[in-house]
């Protein structure tokens, strides 16, 4: 029996250390949270994608008392670009939080699912997409999503 180590590779930066286009990005991500619909949970997520041709499209969280029945920013945002452009890759995506009160300090990182939708819109335009994780306090950047979900699950295995 042998053991295997997974590393990943995460930059660490602050808000003033972003790239202007990617601040743009992140303002948009957190801009978005004010159209959260969350009632139950009272934890808003944005986020924005910005696409190969200049593009910037946003999504929310949108929560129903039936909690399956909810989704998430990350595929809201996703799927409507996947949907009205899809033609275009999706270059990078930023994601912000709020608990009811304010931003979150930390970055929130995406959910299970969310991860495998992100790990399949790279796969459906075979470009690696940088994830932009907003935290008050500290951002990471995420270059591709096997650095958020190493061992995944993908169209390979169903080849």
């Amino acid at each position: 029996m042998k053991k295997k180590k997974i590393e990943i590779e995460i930059t660490s930066c602050t808000y003033g250390e972003l790239s202007a286009e990617d601040r743009i990005l992140v303002d948009k991500a957190k801009d978005a949270t004010k159209r959260s619909y969350a009632p139950y949970s009272h934890f808003s997520v944005g986020a924005a994608a910005l696409l190969e041709n200049g593009m910037i499209v946003t999504g929310t969280n949108q929560e129903n008392a039936a909690y399956p029945s909810g989704t998430c920013a990350e595929r809201t945002t996703l799927f409507y670009a996947g949907s009205q452009y899809p033609e275009q890759p999706v270059l990078a995506l930023a994601i912000a939080a709020q608990n009811g009160k304010d931003f979150l300090d930390t970055p929130i990182p995406p959910c299970g699912a969310c991860r495998q939708v992100l790990m399949e819109t790279e796969q459906r335009y075979h470009h690696p997409m940088r994830i932009i994780l907003y935290g008050k306090k500290e951002i990471f950047i995420v270059n591709g999503t096997k650095n958020l979900l190493p061992l995944s699950f993908g169209s390979s295995f169903l080849e």
